[in-house]
């Protein structure tokens, strides 16, 4: 797929690293020219047929309410409805991207899961067959679905266009979770440092509670001197009205986020606390990608802790998938006193600025900004318009991506991806995953390229600030251009009347 200028030339691109002789040997990368999950090749033919049978008795699961009643229906609905009208495809951007490479194209996995699900769980015999089509089970077939289940976003973009509903995205999902429950096979990122770091030590990035403290208070130090405003981030105090829960990443890569979030809770008046208790200051919940059991552990623990608080509800800072997985999906396990109102900062934030808690100066962020739409917050929750209102107040030369909204593409980083570097996989993530959205960007600033104007990237998800941050480095669009991503914070901060001048540094991070 080309791209648009200043990268219209092939030669401004990157050639992509080849998998290495070492890591084909070792591992199963029979799918495609890179490599996500690094499954090890089986040493015998006994271990192959052990897989095989873990991946039966994983088939019968995923297909018995008793086993996967969160999401059966939608899940059986997919395999038995879908018309193969391809109208999927031409909603997905990997597919595009990829130069419409069939291996990418959202039915592809599914029509493979939809074989297997007719011969093996509903029994089918020649005649389902003939109707359905035949597949032949071994482990080369398991280990490619294996990959193939992380070459996509889970962006929902293909369920939203489906005419019935079938969801593509759900599938790729559904088959990561078996691989992760049944056979224990899953992308190390989200498992072993991710969910099972997070349970461990409390955050995914391997902070203890004392440690977040000192950093939050560090952060605080630096956003008085730098606001002139007088911040003290709250510690478990209960009874406040907001429990307030960060993606810690941002606590290290963009501190500035859950500093300028002090400020504005500061300045407003907002009774609120951040909370100590395990995994409770740390937002992310890797299961929602991968696994439903490490998903239910962490949105409990989250809950858990806003109950002993005692606090009124559950305000999400600005992490996409954190924003799905508590307010969502954990509807679907937190019942009676766990279930705590939950609200996302975005509806909060301009709640505050609607009712005019906040003075604020436009003219300070007197410079081009284009909105990115979270995939997990605007097109799986419809929280479209609050962000929107806000950047409408403080940003005179806001102008929209296109599409947007509930059409937005995908980061490219989403599903964890952005958190994925295994290999060659960020070359995945550029050159495939995350061209559409590029080719976005660049649109929406081909108006003010020139390197003397700066220009904002307002992108309210720590994740997908991850994928920008990689993705932009890659295509060295800061030092010849000047784009720069950040948060929706920020800008309001930026914008504030009582705050000095200059919140946003015009640096690279």
């Amino acid at each position: 797929m080309p791209l648009p200028p200043p990268l219209e030339s092939p030669e401004k691109d990157h050639n992509w690293t080849p998998l290495s002789p070492q890591v084909q040997e070792k591992y199963e990368c029979i799918l495609d020219d890179t490599c996500a999950v690094n499954v090890p090749r089986p040493k015998s033919r006994e271990e192959e047929q052990e897989l095989v049978r873990k991946f039966l008795a994983g088939l019968d699961k995923l297909f018995s309410v008793e086993n996967n009643w969160t999401f059966l229906e939608p899940l059986v609905l997919t395999m038995e409805h879908c018309a193969r009208c391809q109208t999927c495809s031409e909603s997905c951007h990997i597919f595009e991207a990829s130069g419409r490479n069939e291996l990418y194209r959202p039915t592809f996995r599914s029509e493979v899961l939809r074989r297997l699900y007719f011969k093996y769980v509903k029994r089918g015999g020649w005649l389902s067959a003939w109707q359905h089509g035949d597949i032949k089970l071994n482990w080369p077939l398991i280990a490619r679905l294996i990959e193939l289940a992380y070459r996509c976003n889970l962006c929902r973009r293909c369920a939203q266009t489906c005419p019935i509903g079938a969801d593509n995205g759900l599938v790729a999902h559904e088959l990561r979770k078996l691989f992760s429950q049944e056979m224990g096979i899953a992308a190390k990122e989200l498992h072993d440092a991710g969910s099972m770091l997070q349970l461990k030590v409390g955050s995914s990035t391997g902070m203890n509670a004392e440690v977040v403290k000192d950093n939050i208070a560090f952060i605080d130090e630096d956003m008085s001197e730098k606001t002139g405003i007088e911040v003290h981030t709250p510690w478990d105090v209960e009874g406040a009205d907001v429990l307030l829960i960060h993606n810690a990443g941002e606590i290290l890569a963009w501190p500035e986020n859950p500093g300028a979030f002090a400020v504005i809770f500061t300045v407003a008046g907002v009774s609120w606390t951040m909370s100590s208790e395990l995994a409770a200051y740390d937002s992310i919940n890797y299961g929602l990608w991968y696994d439903d059991a490490q998903f239910a552990r962490v949105a409990v623990k989250h809950a858990e802790a806003a109950r002993k608080l005692k606090v009124k509800k559950i305000v999400l800072g600005e992490c996409g998938h954190a924003h799905k997985a508590l307010s969502v999906v954990a509807d679907r396990i937190l019942s009676g006193d766990l279930n705590i109102p939950r609200e996302s900062a975005l509806t909060f934030l301009w709640e505050l600025i609607r009712q005019d808690r906040l003075k604020l100066d436009p003219s300070r962020n007197d410079f081009p900004v284009t909105l990115h739409d979270p995939c997990n917050v605007v097109r799986l929750m419809g929280v479209v318009e609050p962000q929107r209102q806000i950047l409408r107040r403080i940003a005179p030369r806001f102008r929209e991506m296109e599409p947007h909204g509930v059409n937005n593409y995908c980061c490219g980083g989403g599903s964890g991806f952005a958190i994925m570097s295994g290999n060659n996989f960020p070359d995945w993530r550029f050159h495939v995953s995350g061209r559409k959205k590029l080719q976005q960007i660049l649109n929406a600033f081909a108006d003010c390229l020139d390197p003397s104007i700066p220009k904002y990237l307002c992108a309210p998800c720590s994740n997908c600030k991850g994928q920008f941050r990689d993705l932009l480095a890659y295509y060295d669009l800061w030092d010849k251009h000047r784009i720069l991503y950040g948060g929706l914070v920020e800008l309001i901060v930026n914008a504030m009347v009582d705050v000095k001048p200059g919140f946003i540094e015009w640096e690279w991070r």
